[in-house]
């Protein structure tokens, strides 16, 4: 097996892109070619990123035209929305071979793009070369409704909760804690990014209502739903056992998840199954993950992991 895999980061002064940096750093067969910030450019990496170790390595300057000097068998784009594509074309026709991770929500609908659900596209994600990392509300409630989308009878409905994480380090109302200090901010109540990338990806309309409520870390979704039959609590746990039985990251439960089990974990818990007595075919769940791990870095270390050839839970956990 190849012990090195070099894996270039476009973008590494996010919180994304130093929980990757951290994952790669205890890689066994990943190393960093390097690490590019225009606002850290020459700052070390480890006095961003606690999971780096102070080994002198420094952010790097680097623009599209500098692609060349830097080879490597993945490059992660850890960019806002709407910057990946100055970067992809270059990237191609230098190092045609190369995976590249696409971090935003820029080719999240493009067919071209594999969509990186290792859970629903595994066979998919193997050796591809172009990969779309989920976002993170997006990853909870696809894996809330996977297992009963055929069953679905009305639009489901997504209340999430997440922490001020979300909203990046760019300063904002919705990651100020002065602002958050005993308050829940909701925003976006239509049309929200990952509402249209739930939508695409399930081929069915869902609403989605996100909030960002004052801690860290975190998402906790409660998603209610209406099905073509009647169910009971017992064969709705059943059947997401059933489901995701084989899955590593996915956890399942008959009690309610609480954030505090996921946070700085990659596992995704799902559970509290609620059936309403009155009408026995509208039923609720809660879904829990970390926005940071499951919600970005560490699945993207599944999708690198796929795309190279390795084992897919190498270094996304201890």
């Amino acid at each position: 097996m190849n012990a090195s895999h070099t894996i270039n980061l476009v973008g590494g002064r996010g919180y994304t892109g130093s929980e990757l940096l951290a994952l790669i750093a205890a890689h066994p067969y990943m190393k960093l070619g390097i690490a590019s910030s225009r606002s850290h450019a020459g700052r070390r990496i480890s006095s961003t990123c606690d999971g780096w170790p102070d080994d002198g390595r420094v952010f790097t300057q680097l623009e599209p035209a500098g692609i060349p000097a830097h080879p490597a068998d993945a490059w992660v784009l850890a960019l806002p929305n709407g910057l990946a594509r100055k970067w992809v074309g270059p990237i191609r026709a230098e190092f045609p071979d190369s995976v590249i991770l696409d971090l935003s929500a820029d080719y999240r609908f493009d067919p071209h793009w594999t969509y990186g659900l290792p859970e629903r596209f595994r066979d998919q994600i193997l050796h591809a070369q172009l990969i779309a990392n989920p976002g993170c509300y997006a990853t909870g409630s696809q894996l809330g409704l996977l297992p009963v989308m055929d069953s679905l009878i009305s639009t489901p409905v997504i209340f999430g909760v997440s922490g001020y994480s979300g909203a990046g380090k760019t300063p904002s109302p919705r990651n100020d804690p002065d602002v958050l200090r005993d308050n829940l901010i909701p925003y976006a109540l239509s049309g929200h990014m990952h509402e249209k990338e739930i939508s695409h990806q399930l081929q069915t309309e869902v609403r989605f209502m996100p909030h960002v409520a004052a801690f860290f870390r975190g998402i906790s979704l409660t998603i209610a739903f209406e099905l073509d039959h009647m169910t009971s609590v017992g064969d709705l746990e059943m059947l997401f056992q059933q489901t995701y039985a084989a899955e590593a990251r996915v956890k399942v439960y008959c009690d309610i998840p609480q954030l505090s089990e996921v946070r700085d974990t990659p596992d995704v818990h799902i559970g509290g199954f609620t059936i309403d007595e009155r009408n026995p075919v509208q039923g609720s769940l809660v879904v829990v993950l970390d926005n940071l791990l499951k919600g970005a870095a560490s699945q993207a270390l599944q999708n690198l992991n796929l795309a190279l050839g390795l084992g897919e839970h190498l270094g996304v956990s201890s």
